[in-house]
């Protein structure tokens, strides 16, 4: 049983205490023993399934009021929770929200019509922002969108992009022009069957899950498709980002749980030298070890999460903190069970083998550790010169 005590925390509503009570009762017999070996296949079904539930419509803003925010204390529950159970079906909820999180923060009317499908789960969204010479360097993004009479013209590649080959809706960022470097990008939201983008490459990872390479060949798009002003798209994918990053920390604290769990059964049923495991000290120092870092990655999450709620323009400190903590510490903690699970652990389709793999991508992606190592020791500097 998963230590709940967590949403007694102060950064809680009732409404939130609900629903992570809810979602939990309904995720652990609806993803139990759900089958990973067409990744494409059950990607589909569960984001069907989370939007038949109601549980996508907690992923992008309702477009019926748009004045309604995001509320990321939910996102950071969702995904933590999902990721307890399978981290295929958190892939799932996590894509549906970052991939229409710059239409849900910035977009047209007409383009917030469309999130009535993803949060429906009758579409797939997709967040295409890296490409095979800029990954964490946004600014120096080359696919390239020209102004052509009314519309635009893309042309470029986005390579590791999260549903690349299953989404219906890519929100695309290429380089406008409106000046160099960070303030000449824009976003664009692309159907998938638009002529000209091809789904160039499917790429296989460690722990599966859908993932490919776009090539934009002379990709006609209306203006109509633009997000926000032209050379917003820079400011609009740090918004997003700084929205959703908190999420991935969220995520892995998920994984970090399921691995203690996980630990702790393991320690109180096996018996080592006549005596339960959990009776050696050195066991003991490694589950002390796992639930400082889980409750300390919680704290972080939710900091984050409740800054970003109660009205900060921007947590891009909180929210690189807590992805980093996060993510680092799962790494940690899930070694730790693999470790007290001894041959078991490693074995091929065992709890914590499944968790190794995926936690592993979580401190690349949205942003690599090194980097937001960056962005904390920059946000830093800049207070404390503001301090002296």
């Amino acid at each position: 049983m998963a230590d709940r005590s967590f949403l007694g925390w102060p950064f809680f509503a009732p409404r939130h205490r609900a629903l992570a009570e809810a979602l939990d009762a309904w995720a652990g017999p609806a993803l139990s023993g759900l089958d990973h070996g067409d990744v494409d296949a059950t990607s589909r079904e569960l984001v069907a399934r989370l939007g038949a539930e109601g549980w996508l419509a907690h992923s992008a803003i309702d477009p019926a009021a748009p004045e309604t925010p995001l509320d990321v204390r939910t996102l950071c529950l969702i995904r933590e929770t999902l990721a307890r159970h399978d981290g295929l079906a958190d892939f799932a909820f996590a894509m549906q929200g970052l991939g229409m999180g710059a239409v849900s923060l910035f977009g047209s009317p007409a383009q917030r019509a469309r999130l009535a499908e993803t949060r429906a789960g009758r579409a797939i969204a997709a967040f295409a922002l890296t490409e095979p010479q800029s990954g964490s360097d946004v600014a120096h993004i080359a696919t390239r969108a020209a102004r052509d009479g009314e519309g635009y013209v893309l042309d470029g590649e986005k390579t590791w992009i999260s549903n690349g080959g299953i989404a219906d809706l890519y929100t695309v960022f290429a380089r406008t022009g409106e000046a160099p470097g960070a303030r000449g990008l824009s976003a664009f939201l692309v159907p998938a069957d638009t002529p000209g983008l091809e789904v160039a490459e499917r790429l296989e990872t460690v722990a599966p899950h859908p993932l490919g390479r776009l090539r934009f060949d002379g990709c006609r798009v209306p203006a109509a498709a633009l997000i926000g002003a032209p050379g917003d798209g820079f400011r609009i994918a740090m918004s997003v980002l700084d929205v959703f990053r908190a999420t991935v920390g969220a995520a892995a604290l998920g994984f970090a749980r399921r691995a203690l769990e996980e630990a702790l059964s393991r320690a109180s049923a096996r018996e080592l030298f006549g005596a339960p495991l959990f009776e050696l000290q050195m066991v003991q120092g490694h589950l002390a070890d796992m639930a400082l870092e889980v409750d300390a990655a919680a704290l972080l999450v939710y900091r984050a999460a409740w800054t970003k709620d109660m009205g900060a323009a921007r947590v891009s400190r909180e929210a690189a903190m807590a992805k980093l903590y996060a993510t680092e510490a799962a790494q940690r903690v899930i070694d730790a069970a693999v470790q007290i699970h001894g041959g078991d652990g490693v074995r091929r389709g065992h709890v914590v083998e499944r968790l190794y793999r995926e936690i592993r991508a979580l401190r690349i992606y949205e942003g690599a550790s090194d980097v937001q190592k960056v962005i904390i020791a920059r946000q830093a500097l800049a207070e404390g010169k503001g301090g002296t």
